[in-house]
């Protein structure tokens, strides 16, 4: 798994921006664990692997 866009995240599972962000500040703690910030643009790819697994998000192959 790579580093991805928080955008781009969004996007893959089908929701606004907005409702992932709502997403990502429910899961803050977990995510302040592995380096992420609200401000932050990218996910590392440890947090990649979280919320793909959390939100069940499928990411073509590609894209990893």
């Amino acid at each position: 798994m790579k580093a991805m866009y928080k955008s781009e995240l969004a996007r893959l599972a089908g929701v606004s921006t907005n409702t992932f962000r709502r997403y990502l500040n429910s899961r803050r703690d977990v995510l302040a664990e592995m380096g992420v910030t609200p401000r932050s643009q990218t996910l590392p790819p440890r947090a990649v692997r979280y919320v793909v697994d959390d939100y069940c998000i499928d990411i073509p192959e590609e894209m990893k």
